[in-house]
Formats: structure tokens, sequence, C-alpha cells
């Protein structure tokens, strides 16, 4: 049974303190309860919820001037900003230099989960609470999934969806290229779309490289993480 989390579990997710203590470090995983895997799914070095960007629509004519009509559709365009949404702004502002947009035009921000599914410590976590991994047909390679996109009218097979979002992602390091994934999936479950990214394992990620950026764009959601590798070392080992 898929159990993956909903956009209001992630929220809830937010407000989570990891312990000074938390059990990847202190406790085999054979001696993890379910809320040690819990912790490490959804609060630790491999997992954690992110404040990702929204950014503003376009008005209609500037929709028109790019040869487009209507807003986009699509994974990260649709209700990524519904109805009464938006930042609280004074209603003067729309009638200031003939300014008529409404406030969910402006940009925003949205809480999303990041999970390095490829870690060893996320892998054996999803097993104790027997949460099912995201089905990726490309298993080989650093995989980072990004749970909490908001669902819409949008359908396809995996791949047909995730391949307008591959260019538009990286893995950054200070003095070394960047890395571009390999392939990118979305998975559209019952709780919402989960976006697979998949890094070639050519990219050689080591403690050397100190932290690493990970950037996405998918539609106007907008991902920019930063990972200390220090901190995701698992039995004496970086594990990604």
């Amino acid at each position: 049974m898929w159990k993956f989390l909903s956009p209001s579990l992630i929220a809830i997710c937010a407000t989570v303190l990891i312990a000074a203590d938390p059990a990847w470090k202190t406790k085999p995983p054979a001696q993890w309860t379910p809320d040690d895997a819990k912790q490490v799914l959804r609060g630790s070095a491999w997992s954690k919820v992110i404040k990702a960007g929204v950014t503003r629509r376009q008005s209609e004519d500037e929709r028109r001037e790019g040869g487009n009509m209507g807003q986009p559709k699509g994974v990260g365009n649709e209700n990524i900003d519904p109805k009464g949404s938006g930042p609280k702004i004074s209603p003067n502002i729309f009638t200031a230099a003939g300014n008529q947009r409404s406030a969910r035009s402006f940009p925003g921000s949205m809480n999303l989960m990041l999970r390095w599914e490829s870690a060893l410590p996320i892998r054996m976590a999803e097993l104790k609470n027997q949460e099912v991994e995201p089905p990726t047909i490309e298993t080989e390679g650093y995989q980072i999934a990004i749970y909490g996109i908001p669902n819409g009218a949008f359908k396809g097979d995996p791949k047909h969806l995730g391949d307008p979002l591959k260019k538009e992602a990286m893995i950054r390091r200070e003095g070394r290229p960047d890395v571009r994934p390999s392939s990118a999936e979305v998975f559209l479950l019952p709780q919402g779309p989960v976006v697979v990214y998949v890094f070639p394992l050519s990219a050689e990620i080591t403690k050397k490289d100190g932290k690493i950026n990970f950037y996405a764009q998918i539609g106007r959601v907008v991902v920019d993480e930063t990972f200390d590798l220090a901190e995701m070392e698992f039995q004496g080992k970086l594990e990604l």
C-alpha cells in the first residue's frame, strides 16, 4: 500500500524538531522503533521540509506576447495558487499604477519535502515503516524525490511527465561541473504527485565536496536547497 506524504502532513512535518541524538546516530537500524524510522523519513539529514519559491503568474498580456494563451498547465502549474491564496496585500496596491492583478499573482512559497531515496538509511526506514519508495525505472544513481507538489488534471506515464523537468534541475558543487539528472519521473499517486530525479553515479559525490546544492524548477515551483555532506554519514560512510 502506498503511504506517501500528503501536502497536509508535509505542513505538519515542518514543525518537527530533530532530537539532539537522532536514532540513526545512536542505534543500529535493527533497533529502530517506528518513530525512529519516521524521524529518518521526515526530519533527518536525508529528508527535510523546505520552503520552495513560487514564481508570479504571468499576465494574459505577457502570455500572449510569448505566443501563448491562458495560464500554463501541467505539473507545477496547476493548483499552485488556488483562488483565495497568496500574500495578504492591501487592496490599495491594485489601483496604484494601473495594477489590476490579484494577490495570488505575486511570488509566493510553499512547503515541500525533499528526500534522498537512494540513501541507505532512507531505504531502511521505509522498510521498517512499510513505506514503498517511488518505483523509478532507472534505479542506479542518486535519487532525490520531491513530495507535496499539488495535484492537477495532468496525465501521462512517469517519464513523459518528467522529461520536461529534467533540463530544469541540477546538483551544484563549488569548483566542479554541475551535474544534470539522467532522468526525471513524475508518479501520480492518490496522495499527490511525487517528482523523482536520478543523477548519475559517475558524478562521484564525495565528502570532499563539502556542501552540494540541489536546484530544480517544476513549473512555477523553484527548489533551491543546500545539503551538508558532513551530516549525511551513516555508520561511518557517506550515504546518498
